[in-house]
C-alpha cells in the first residue's frame, strides 16, 4: 500500500517536471545559491581572521563565528525563499492571464467563424454581435464580483497544480542552497571554544572543496570544460580574499576609535 502510494507520488512528480521542467530550476538555483552562500561565509570569516593575522586578537570565541555565520545563513534562507516563492507567483498569475486571454481570443475567433458561415445579412450579424458584447460585458460584471470565490471553488486544472508545486520546490531549493553553503564552513568551529588560526584554515579549505565540486557539477551538465569552471570559481574565491584581507590589514583599528573626523572613513578607502 504504501510502495503504491509512493509510486504514485513519484509518478506525479515526474508528470509535473514533464510539464514545468522544475528540476532545471531548481538545480540552477541550487549551484548559484549554494556558492553564493559559500562566498558570503567566506567573507565572515576572513573578516574575523584578520583579527588574529594583524595581532589584534590572539583568539576569537567560536560561539561568536556560529553565531554570526548562522544569522548570516538564516537570512539568506529566508531572503532566498520568500523571494523566490513571489516572484515565481506573480510570473504564474501572469501566465495565466496571457493563457486566459489567449483562449478568450480563440474563441472569439471561433464565434466569428461560425457568423461567417451563416447566411444573415451583415446587418443581422453586427446586431447580433452587440448584443453578445453588451451580454459579456454584463457577464464580466458579475464574474469580477465573484472571480475571489469561484477560484477557490475551482478544481486546479493539472498545469496549476504543477505550476503551484514548482513555484514552492524552487521557492524552498532557493532558500535552502544559500542557508547549506555558509553552514558548511562553519562545522570546524562547532568542536571548539577558541578559534585561533587552525579552525579558519579548515574552513577556507572546506569552501575550496566546495567549489571543486560545484565546478565540476557544471561542466558536467553543461557538457563545458570542468577545468575551467572550477578555475573561474576560485578566482572569485581568491579575489573576494585579497580585497577583505588587503582592507583588514590597511585598517586601523585604533585610528579609527580616535578619529573623530567625519572624513576619517574616506581617508581609508584613499589609502587604496
Amino acid at each position: 500500500m504504501v510502495f503504491k502510494k509512493l509510486s504514485e507520488v513519484v509518478r506525479t512528480l515526474k508528470t509535473y517536471n514533464k510539464i514545468t521542467k522544475y528540476s532545471l530550476i531548481a538545480r540552477r538555483y541550487f549551484v548559484v545559491n549554494f556558492f553564493d552562500g559559500n562566498l558570503t561565509i567566506l567573507g565572515i570569516l576572513l573578516g574575523f581572521f584578520t583579527g588574529l593575522i594583524t595581532g589584534q586578537e590572539d583568539s576569537i570565541p567560536a560561539i561568536l563565528v556560529i553565531l554570526t555565520g548562522f544569522g548570516t545563513s538564516i537570512s539568506m534562507f529566508i531572503s532566498g525563499l520568500s523571494g523566490s516563492y513571489f516572484s515565481e507567483r506573480a510570473e504564474q498569475k501572469k501566465l495565466k492571464v496571457e493563457i486566459e486571454k489567449a483562449m478568450a481570443s480563440y474563441r472569439e475567433e471561433e464565434d466569428d467563424e461560425e457568423m461567417d458561415d451563416e447566411d444573415d445579412e451583415d446587418e443581422d450579424i453586427e446586431i447580433k454581435k452587440a448584443m453578445v458584447t453588451l451580454i459579456d460585458i454584463k457577464r464580466n460584471e458579475e464574474e469580477e464580483k465573484q472571480e475571489s470565490l469561484e477560484d477557490e471553488e475551482r478544481p486546479k486544472t493539472l498545469y496549476e497544480r504543477a505550476e503551484s508545486f514548482a513555484g514552492v520546490f524552487v521557492a524552498i531549493v532557493n532558500g535552502l542552497s544559500p542557508f547549506l553553503g555558509g553552514l558548511v564552513p562553519l562545522i570546524p568551529f562547532f568542536f571548539i571554544d577558541e578559534a585561533q588560526f587552525i579552525p579558519f584554515i579548515i574552513s577556507f579549505i572546506i569552501i575550496i572543496i566546495c567549489i571543486v565540486f560545484l565546478g565540476v557539477f557544471i561542466g558536467i551538465i553543461s557538457k563545458q570544460s570542468i577545468i575551467r569552471n572550477i578555475i573561474q570559481m576560485i578566482l572569485a574565491f581568491a579575489l573576494t580574499t585579497v580585497i577583505v584581507l588587503i582592507f583588514g590589514v590597511v585598517y586601523d583599528p585604533q585610528t579609527a576609535v580616535n578619529s573623530t573626523s567625519p572624513s576619517a572613513f574616506l581617508n581609508l578607502i584613499m589609502t587604496f
